[in-house]
This record gives structure tokens, C-alpha cells and sequence, in this order.
């Protein structure tokens, strides 16, 4: 029973030590600012565009560093009305509202044609929990607005930038 004991409780030492080894490679290893906030976004009709923010878990975006526009410039958008963020002590801007998780933004387009193409453009900075900002990052997205009565368009999201080829 010994050795059976013994190996037991290096198999868990061992098991240990790994998932210690990959949470510090993790904190080494912070994500690309395109896949920490992946920005999609997708017409609900022809003058709504529904600009959506997946942030992965760890991460966050600040409310007042985000800005959209919509090209071309003459489609026209309304200032959004962004959603109530959560308060954080920011080690980086003090006292600030952020996102987690998905962030919805409905974008009102004022001049725009049914079967139109508009690129939206989201601009965010946000952090890592482990201490590391990014600087801002402009993320752009091509949807087709779709003609009146139509349902809504899938969800196009922004092209991931080749870092290494």
C-alpha cells in the first residue's frame, strides 16, 4: 500500500506543478487585442447595424475608449447609446466603467440604401486582469444591409491580423 500511496501523491505533485506551469505560461502569454475583444458585427434592418464585442474571460474594455463610425461617412450614425458599464479601480485611469463578457451596441444608420455595403469601425482599448493595457485598436467590419423586410444578416466579424506568416 506504500508505493501505491507514494506514486499517488507524486502523480498529484506532478499534476500540480503543470497546471502551475500553465497559468504562469498563460500570464506570459496574453492574447492578440483581436481575439481578447473580437468584434463582429451584423444589419438588423437597413438603417441598424448590431455591433457586438466578445471579450474573453481575464479581459476587459473601457466604456469611454470605445467609438464607432460607419463608412461611407455620408450613411451617417447616430451617437450610440452604450450600455451602463461595471465600475472598476483602475490601476491605469482610476475609476472607469467596463465590459465583460459580450457587449451589444445597436448603431442607427441615418442615410442609407437597402442592398447598401457600410464598413463599421470599432475603435476600443481595454486590459488583461494581469496587469498588461493595450493601446487602442480599430477593428473594421463590411456588412450589407439588407432591403426592407428582410430578416436580419449573420454575424461578420472583423479579420484576424497575420502576425507571423
Amino acid at each position: 500500500m506504500r508505493v501505491e500511496y507514494r506514486g499517488f501523491l507524486l502523480h498529484a505533485l506532478g499534476v500540480a506543478a503543470f497546471a502551475l506551469m500553465a497559468a504562469a505560461a498563460a500570464q506570459v502569454n496574453p492574447l492578440a487585442p483581436e481575439k481578447a475583444f473580437r468584434f463582429s458585427a451584423r444589419a438588423l434592418d437597413p438603417h441598424t447595424v448590431e455591433a457586438r464585442f466578445s471579450i474573453a474571460d481575464g479581459y476587459y474594455l473601457y466604456r469611454d475608449k470605445l467609438h464607432f463610425a460607419v463608412e461611407p461617412a455620408a450613411s451617417g450614425l447616430a451617437m450610440p447609446s452604450l450600455p451602463t458599464g461595471k465600475i472598476k479601480e483602475d490601476q491605469f485611469f482610476g475609476r472607469v466603467e467596463t465590459y465583460r463578457g459580450n457587449l451589444i451596441v445597436n448603431l442607427q444608420l441615418q442615410a442609407t440604401t437597402p442592398g447598401q455595403k457600410v464598413v463599421v469601425q470599432a475603435e476600443s482599448q481595454g486590459c488583461a486582469d494581469l496587469g498588461i493595457c493595450y493601446p487602442p485598436n480599430t477593428q473594421r467590419v463590411t456588412v450589407a444591409l439588407p432591403a426592407a423586410g428582410s430578416a436580419p444578416t449573420p454575424l461578420d466579424e472583423a479579420p484576424k491580423k497575420q502576425w507571423f506568416r
